[in-house]
C-alpha cells in the first residue's frame, strides 16, 4: 500500500478559466506557460509542465499537493472533474503560474532530485466558481483541487 510522502497547501489564482504548474527551473522547457495552453481540457501537459482548466474565470482556488511513494488510492467521490497525467520534473521543484501574474511565490517539491512522475488532479466546486464569475466576478477557496504524484515505475 501507497504512503504518502509530503503534502503541501497552496493556492492558485486562475485567470481565464487557466492556471499551471511547470518545472521550477524552467528555463530549457520547449513550450513555457501558457503558450499553447488548451482550454478544451481539464488537464494537458507539455513537457515540464501541466495545465489545468477552470470552471470560473477569475479566482483563487485552493490546492492540496500530495507526494507518494506508490499509486495512491483512487477516491471518484465528491469530484467533478478527475484526470491523470505523466510529469517530468529535472529539478524536484514545480512552480504554480497564473494566466494573469505569471509565477507564483509558492514552489511544490516533489523530491530531493528530479524524476518521471504520475500525477492525479481532481477538482470540486467548479459549478460554484462558474456561477461565482457569473456573478460577483471572483472568490477564494469556492473551487478546491487536490493533486498526487507519484514516482513512475512504482
Amino acid at each position: 500500500m501507497a504512503q504518502l510522502v509530503r503534502q503541501q497547501h497552496v493556492e492558485a489564482y486562475v485567470g481565464y478559466h487557466a492556471f499551471g504548474l511547470q518545472e521550477s527551473d524552467d528555463a530549457d522547457l520547449p513550450v513555457p506557460f501558457p503558450d499553447d495552453f488548451d482550454h478544451g481540457a481539464f488537464l494537458s501537459t507539455h513537457p515540464g509542465r501541466l495545465d489545468i482548466t477552470s470552471g470560473g474565470h477569475t479566482h483563487t482556488a485552493t490546492v492540496s499537493v500530495e507526494v507518494w511513494d506508490g499509486p495512491p488510492q483512487k477516491d471518484p467521490a465528491g469530484w467533478d472533474e478527475q484526470a491523470e497525467a505523466h510529469f517530468e520534473s529535472t529539478s524536484g521543484q514545480v512552480a504554480v503560474w497564473s494566466m494573469h501574474t505569471g509565477r507564483m511565490d509558492d514552489v511544490i517539491v516533489l523530491g530531493d532530485s528530479g524524476g518521471s512522475w504520475r500525477v492525479r488532479v481532481s477538482c470540486a466546486g467548479r459549478a460554484e466558481a462558474a456561477a461565482l464569475s457569473e456573478g460577483e466576478g471572483t472568490g477564494h477557496g469556492v473551487e478546491r483541487y487536490l493533486m498526487q504524484f507519484w514516482p513512475v515505475g512504482v
